[in-house]
């Protein structure tokens, strides 16, 4: 298992979903990478923020893909999160918490200009509720409101954990697209981190 943010930081890269692993046509957005060293936190007013790394969280990377607008349809936009904890028992612990926050915040803020509302969440350990591919899942669903792009719009969260990393996708649609077509983006993205997480695990066995 890594052990080192260096090693984290290294199986994030591998493993969080470049542009061609949501499907065909998606490309980069601007900018493409977060910080490494920051991850993104929901404060007590609803607020997303982003924060030095804590003590318990080795490395956390977020990719941004988007399916561009064409043919008077939206852009599909996406999101890839790969977080190394320094133990399972910390990765457990996210996920408990990140279950929390749509409890105690359905309405959030995600950036100016961005939020999401009426969000509904469901939790489910492996061979519960069709999960078969991680040892943890929860997903997330509500609307989303851009200033850039209108709303209520169809929004989409699912975060999986295997042993000490936890991997998440975020989808949200946009004028023309079907809430489908960000289904089977979301499906294809996580699956592809998903394996990718167990096949780096498997090299440092």
């Amino acid at each position: 298992m890594p052990k080192t943010r260096a090693e984290a930081l290294r199986l994030a890269r591998a493993v969080a979903a470049t542009p061609v692993k949501w499907g065909p046509g998606f490309v980069k957005r601007s900018p493409y990478e977060s910080d490494p060293g920051f991850r993104p936190v929901l404060d007590a007013n609803c607020v997303w923020q982003r924060e030095p790394l804590p003590a318990t969280v080795l490395a956390t990377l977020t990719r941004y893909s988007e399916l561009p607008a064409e043919d008077g349809k939206g852009p599909i936009r996406v999101a890839a999160v790969v977080t190394v904890h320094r133990t399972e028992k910390d990765a457990d612990w996210e996920m408990a918490q990140t279950l929390e926050e749509s409890l105690r915040c359905p309405d959030q803020q995600l950036r100016q200009g961005e939020r999401i509302s009426d969000l509904r969440s469901q939790g489910s350990d492996f061979g519960q509720l069709g999960n078969i591919t991680s040892e943890d899942t929860l997903s997330e669903n509500g609307e989303y409101y851009s200033d850039e792009l209108g709303g209520p719009l169809y929004y989409y969260w699912v975060q999986s954990r295997l042993a000490q990393v936890t991997v998440a996708v975020v989808g949200r649609s946009a004028k023309g697209r079907s809430n489908e077509e960000v289904d089977d983006a979301l499906h294809q993205g996580a699956g592809q981190m998903l394996s990718g997480v167990e096949g780096e695990l498997e090299k440092q066995e």
